[in-house]
This record gives structure tokens, C-alpha cells and sequence, in this order.
């Protein structure tokens, strides 16, 4: 019971970050300058470096606790059990029984991409006000360019199996609020997915605006 309110927890925690970090990347289409002036200013916060321990903790705790979670499982079930199947039927159904078939696998690729993307973008983070011209470099690399789409669907496809299945494990999940939950969260899923897919060829394809320096 407490591992799997602790994968939820974890889990959420990180959907928040995403939500945040797909609206403050997405600031570049529309405002680069406000882009480059946020990005410095959040660099320069006192309490990054203690969100980013927070953040390491969920992204180090969320899959560890999850295997440790999986493993207790299949015991329980035994040698001779197989997978388990959703009886609901539905335009979404076959595609959440694929994204909870494929999660560990697009979970290992999202904690690979993770690495990869903060060797490039946070470990050797770029001078103020060239933050956009460092991820439009990193993305003009066709495999690079790829791999960053690619992991957008990836996290699109772990949230929409694991949006509903932090929320039955904090016991909000009920016969009254189930469908509108399980919308919302599939919704959310689609959004985040789409938005973290393309969003780098949007970066890439968009107009070249010259910035502007300012205060």
C-alpha cells in the first residue's frame, strides 16, 4: 500500500514538471526573448538546485519503487499467470492496454532520454540568452531531432496508463467520478505526448526571429 501511493506521488510530481516545462520550452515559438529572460532568471533562483534534488529523487524513486512494485506482483500471481487484460471496451481501450503492455519499456526510454537530454542542455548549461540557439543545435541533428519526438510519445504513452493507475492508487478512482477521471487523465496524456512530440520540429521549422535584448 505504501510503495504504490509512493509511485503515484512520484509519478504526479513528475507530471507537474512536464506540464511546467512543456509551457516554459513552448514560450519559445511565440517569445523567444521572454524565453532566453525566463530561462536566465530560473537559473538564478536560490531553490533550483533544491528542486532539482526533489526531482531526482521522483525520477530515481518513481521506477525503482515501480519495479520493486512489479516484482511483488508476479509472485503473488505466479509462475503461471498471465498478463493482466481490461474487460472495458472502447476508441481508447486497445490503446491504454498497449501503452500498460509497453510501460516499462517506455519508461527505460524515457530515463535514457533524460540522461541524454541533460548532458546536452543542463550538465553543460549555455550562457544567458543563448539558451534557444543551444536546443535549436541540439535538434538540428536529424537523430537528435528524432529521439526527442520519439520521447514525447513515449511519455504520452506511460501517462496514459499511468494517469489512471496513480489515481486508483490513491483511491480517487470511483464508480461515480471513474469516466470523468479517466478522460481527464487520457486527455492530459494526449496533450503532454503530442505537445513534447512536436514541439522540437515545431522549434525547428519555426521562422527565424532575431532576438531582442532587453531587461
Amino acid at each position: 500500500m505504501i510503495v504504490g501511493f509512493w509511485i503515484a506521488v512520484t509519478g504526479l510530481a513528475l507530471v507537474l514538471f512536464l506540464a511546467v516545462h512543456l509551457g516554459g520550452v513552448g514560450m519559445a515559438l511565440v517569445d523567444p526573448t521572454g524565453f532566453e529572460r525566463f530561462a536566465t532568471s530560473l537559473h538564478r533562483q536560490v531553490w533550483l538546485p533544491w528542486l532539482e534534488v526533489a526531482l531526482l529523487a521522483a525520477v530515481l524513486g518513481h521506477p525503482l519503487l515501480s519495479l520493486h512494485r512489479a516484482r511483488a506482483n508476479c509472485q503473488a500471481r505466479g509462475p503461471a499467470a498471465g498478463p493482466l487484460r481490461s474487460r472495458r471496451q472502447g476508441p481508447w481501450e486497445s490503446l491504454a492496454a498497449l501503452a500498460a503492455r509497453v510501460i516499462p519499456w517506455s519508461g527505460s526510454l524515457l530515463l535514457l532520454f533524460l540522461l541524454l537530454h541533460l548532458a546536452q542542455l543542463r550538465w553543460h548549461r549555455p550562457a544567458d540568452g543563448a539558451e534557444l540557439a543551444a536546443v535549436l543545435a541540439v535538434l538540428q541533428v536529424p537523430w537528435c531531432l528524432a529521439l526527442y519526438a520519439v520521447a514525447g510519445a513515449a511519455a504520452g504513452l506511460h501517462l496514459l496508463h499511468g494517469a489512471e493507475s496513480a489515481l486508483r492508487r490513491l483511491g480517487l478512482l470511483e464508480p461515480a467520478n471513474a469516466a470523468a477521471l479517466r478522460l481527464g487523465g487520457r486527455g492530459l496524456a494526449l496533450l503532454l505526448g503530442a505537445g513534447f512530440a512536436l514541439l522540437p520540429l515545431a522549434l525547428v521549422l519555426r521562422p527565424a526571429v532575431p532576438l531582442v535584448a532587453g531587461g
